[in-house]
């Protein structure tokens, strides 16, 4: 099965790739706001292109640095993802158009709020890193381990952190493993 994303509103629609051929064009309507779209399956030659000019100029150092990633439980609302932390704050939240989050999680989950919680990463005078966890004023809250956050919580969290946001669950992984690596 494939997911395709609607233009207007962001809802995802599932298909089975398998009965269509490369190249064939699908119109779809989505159930949510009844927009009608298409897409042609296949390579995208704009996606080749960018992944050519990503290719062309290397990263810095700085661009190219994760200290650690949380990944996404999958359930109801949300697919399993994973994704990269950077240095300093990392605000996450549900993805939505028009909303700028560092960690947008694609969800459908209405209780995340679109800018639930910060993660901050930083290196200690040991060399260590460290990560705290803090809640952003979120409308059903920010949980470790089954634990509330406080609005003025600054929470030490470990490799291996549970974190709930709303009815979305969030790992955090301090190391990088071989499949993100690859990824």
């Amino acid at each position: 099965m494939k997911r395709v994303r609607c233009p207007k509103c962001d809802h995802f629609i599932l298909f089975d790739e398998t009965q269509y051929t490369e190249g064939q064009s699908l119109v779809f309507v989505c159930d949510n706001c009844q927009k009608q779209f298409s897409i042609r399956l296949g390579v995208s030659k704009l996606r080749a292109t960018q992944r050519e000019e990503n290719q062309s100029s290397a990263p810095t150092e700085e661009e190219s640095a994760t200290f650690g990633f949380i990944s996404v439980v999958e359930n109801a609302f949300a697919y399993h993802q994973v994704i990269p932390l950077k240095m300093g704050d990392n605000l996450i939240g549900r993805r939505n158009k028009g909303t700028e989050v560092d960690i947008p999680i694609e969800t459908n989950d209405p209780s995340m709020d679109r800018r639930h919680c910060y993660i901050n990463v930083r290196q200690n005078k040991q060399g260590d890193i460290v990560f705290t966890l803090r809640d952003n004023n979120s409308n059903c809250g920010t949980f470790l381990n089954n634990d509330i956050l406080s609005p003025k919580d600054r929470i030490r969290i470990y490799d291996g952190a549970i974190i709930t946001l709303g009815a979305t669950t969030i790992i955090l992984h301090e190391h990088e493993t071989e499949e993100q690596a690859g990824m």
